[in-house]
């Protein structure tokens, strides 16, 4: 056991066998169903901290189901984080405060995947989140989730010199829907001072939605739920409340918003990826190649694909642009036609967005900087190429947690990557400083991680230009 004393009270954790401190499911908040999240008050005596909290009521999300096993206890009081920190008495390290994924429906910072310990044994201190989701986060346009998230961060602000952080010296970093929750941070007037750089892993920016739009999931909601008006949902059960979230998150949504960060609500007053190109924070942004293999790859679609029907799903995304197929097939040569609609769909969901978020941001005078992760997992025959979140487990060096190497294989050469990818976070979280260029719209550099790095300058632009003439709503 080891104890630490922070500013609203002390808390019991543990020593990990590698000499790391960690400290589970510490409260930072409390929050009534639908309402705000409330800090958590000072305490006398000491905590323990030595287990997780219960994660936000959801169901299994697609990795969760893939590798098999029950969720952890659920609870509506979820608020809890963990905080993991070299074992050896330093003071001023920087912070890195992780914000899970889950498309605003499922996940929590308490999967193995997210064990900051490798990070933390590099001399940073790893704190690690969960808010709330689905129905119980992002109903109507109150941004819940995200006001829980910056709760967290104002306890981590109050608390972290306890641990040995340094509360000027916050990174923020997250993936899929964290990644967009940490650029909707970026866009929060209330977030402003909590944090100093932002790194966004294919940020899930197509999820954000206007009000009208959330009225409209949470009035079809209303319908599912065989109830007349918001208030009745209080009464309702945990349970069943997500009965009516899965049947509507069934329904057919090429953004898949029924759940998310809502512009004009809460927390975000105005377009967010506007108010996010406007921050002075710094910016990593970034995807993989692959994104939506990881959703398509085994789909009776990709099965039973033809290339009548792959031509007439690129052109529903491309409309107008009859050289799309042809421009894909030529960057990505020997994919057969259900691979070439997902290329076109990663770049719809995931790449083309967080090209134009870099892009506003440089032009506001922002520094921001690109990656491209291009490792493909030779997992399931190599299907899934480098699909979306399979930079998670080489960002936090995490290839021993459990089911990583289903994900991954266990060629030696991952080490390789992980060390890469999670040193270039660890030194943008200390001092700011990258192996690579910023990006700005004259050289748009780009990093590459993959066992071979390389910095290139505009890759594929052809593609780029696709979507820059036909969908300049990206």
């Amino acid at each position: 056991m080891t104890e630490v004393v922070l500013a609203d009270g002390r808390l019991v954790g543990d020593q990990r066998p590698d000499g790391t401190l960690s400290f589970l499911g510490v409260r930072f908040a409390t929050a009534p169903r639908f309402g705000s999240a409330e800090p958590e008050k000072s305490w006398s005596g000491a905590r323990e901290a030595r287990r997780h909290g219960p994660i936000c009521h959801q169901q299994p999300g697609l990795i969760e189901s893939a590798m098999g096993g029950s969720l952890p206890p659920m609870d509506e009081d979820c608020l809890s984080l963990s905080v993991q920190i070299p074992g050896d008495g330093r003071v001023g390290m920087p912070v890195l405060v992780w914000i899970h994924g889950g498309g605003f429906l499922n996940g929590s910072g308490s999967s193995p995947w997210y064990d900051g310990a490798a990070l933390a044994r590099r001399g940073v201190v790893v704190v690690s989140i969960n808010y709330r989701l689905g129905v119980f986060g992002f109903w109507r346009g109150n941004n819940l989730g995200i006001g829980d998230q910056i709760e967290a961060l104002r306890w981590v602000r109050r608390n972290i010199e306890g641990f040995g952080g340094d509360p000027d010296n916050v990174t923020i970093f997250g993936e899929s829907a964290g990644g967009s929750s940490v650029v909707a941070l970026m866009a929060s007037p209330d977030a402003r001072g909590l944090f100093r750089r932002v790194w966004s892993m294919s940020p899930s920016i197509g999820q954000y939605r206007c009000v009208e739009r959330a009225d409209m999931h949470a009035d079809r909601f209303l319908e599912l739920s065989n109830v007349d008006d918001d208030r009745a949902l209080s009464s309702m059960t945990a349970e069943q409340l997500l009965e009516a979230q899965k049947q509507l998150i069934g329904e057919s949504s090429r953004a898949y918003d029924f759940f998310s960060p809502t512009a004009n609500g809460a927390h975000l007053p105005g377009d967010i990826v506007d108010l996010a190109a406007r921050s002075d924070a710094r910016l990593v942004v970034g995807t993989t190649r692959d994104e939506n293999r990881l959703f398509g790859a085994f789909t009776p679609d990709a099965q039973n694909m033809t290339s009548d029907k792959m031509e007439k799903m690129v052109a529903t995304m491309l409309p107008g642009r009859r050289e799309a197929v042809d421009v894909y097939r030529r960057h990505r040569p020997g994919e057969n036609d259900a691979q070439i609609v997902m290329a076109a769909q990663s770049d719809e969901g995931f790449r083309q967005r967080a090209i134009r978020l870099a892009e506003k941001h440089a032009t506001n005078g922002g520094t921001s900087h690109m990656y491209w992760f291009t490792w493909p997992t030779p997992a399931f025959g190599g299907v899934l190429g480098s699909c979306h979140a399979v930079d998670i487990p080489f960002t936090f060096d995490n290839l021993d947690a459990a089911g990583i190497s289903m994900f991954t294989g266990d060629a030696p050469e991952r080490a390789i990557l992980a060390r890469d990818v999670s040193s270039q976070l660890v030194s943008f979280a200390t001092d700011g400083t990258l192996d690579w260029p910023h990006f700005c719209l004259a050289r748009r550099a780009t990093r590459v991680f993959d066992i071979e790095p390389a910095i290139l300058h505009d890759p594929e632009p052809e593609i780029r230009s696709l979507w820059e003439g036909a969908r300049p709503d990206l």
